[in-house]
């Protein structure tokens, strides 16, 4: 199969996508330019056939090797438990904010039990590796961002304290996101936080672009703005 993939994304290789990828992930040296819906397509042929044979022997040389296999256990039918071991085997092989934040949209089958994921996230909140971190924020930010979490995850968002900036970044995105669903919640979280002054600007800067926030509520945000050291 090894030889049959990566011929596959070689025939795919878009190298004007390549050279606007690199720019977005600036630390990403290994990219070949295989556009994602290209890589979509492809993972959804592997999960229907050998697909453990696929994770486990098949080399993870280019970026684009890695993020199939994300979107592979993303598309695997099997059972939560399973799924979640796949994932866990996943998630040190994450090196940057693309790889990341595509593996987390795959991983739907949250939305069947909310409570035992969201037991599963906790560890990796407070992990020392920024794409860990990530991880568990991008997952909060896809798939608890409800009414019954809502004020766990601002709490949760408030003892986040590593330094990463695609921590920092994805907790902004995720505040912002908060925001747009639960203005109120999270309007006297913002007045009331320990966030670091660039977590907490960059959150009211996200807010702010949203187009489905008005006017008004936009010139109150930047008065909130604090003055950075």
């Amino acid at each position: 199969m090894e030889t049959i993939i990566r011929n596959q994304l070689l025939e795919h290789v878009d190298e004007k996508y390549q050279e606007f990828q690199s720019k977005l992930i600036p630390d990403t040296t290994n990219l070949l330019g295989v556009r994602l819906p290209v890589l979509r397509k492809i993972a959804k042929e592997i999960a229907k056939g050998e697909w453990e044979q696929f994770l486990v022997h098949d080399p993870e040389d280019y970026f684009e090797e890695v993020m199939l296999k994300g979107l592979v256990i993303g598309y695997l039918k099997v059972n939560l438990e399973e799924k979640l071991e796949w994932v866990e085997w996943f998630v040190p092989k994450i090196s940057n904010w693309s790889i990341c934040d595509s593996f987390c949209s795959g991983i739907k089958v949250t939305e069947k039990d909310r409570k035992i994921v969201w037991d599963f996230l906790m560890p990796y909140l407070n992990s020392s590796d920024e794409y860990e971190v990530r991880f568990g924020i991008v997952m909060l930010l896809n798939y608890f961002i409800e009414k019954e979490y809502i004020v766990m995850i601002l709490t949760l968002f408030n003892f986040i304290k590593h330094e990463g900036y695609y921590v920092k970044m994805a907790l902004a995105w995720a505040i912002s996101v908060c925001f747009i669903h639960y203005p109120q919640r999270t309007i006297e979280f913002l007045n009331n936080n320990d966030l670091d002054d660039f977590t907490y600007n960059k959150s009211i800067q996200k807010i702010i672009e949203s187009s489905r926030i008005d006017q008004e509520t936009k010139d109150e945000l930047r008065n909130m703005k604090r003055k950075m050291k």
